[in-house]
């Protein structure tokens, strides 16, 4: 599987101060768009069309947005938001 997920961008800093528990729900929502993203796009890297449009997920705690590359192979996780609920 070539397919994978990362923080793009403040993603990254504001989960060094995130709880882990609520980093772990975002990770695992992460994963599952990783298998859909590879299942929809089985030829990524030559793909020719535009990306998807991103969207936001709800987990508990918080949300976090995401964004597909498909000639990546990506999905960035851009912003995460911890609300604390």
């Amino acid at each position: 599987m070539s397919w994978k997920w990362e923080y793009a961008f403040g993603a990254e800093v504001a989960a060094r101060t995130a709880p882990a528990n609520f980093l772990a729900r975002v990770e695992e929502k992460a994963d599952e768009l990783v298998r859909a993203a590879e299942a929809v796009h089985i030829h990524g890297r030559t793909h020719q069309g535009t990306d998807p449009k991103g969207g936001d997920i709800i987990v508990p705690g918080g949300m976090f947005t995401y964004q597909v590359v498909i000639r990546h192979e990506r999905v960035y996780v851009v912003q995460i938001t911890y609300l604390g609920f």
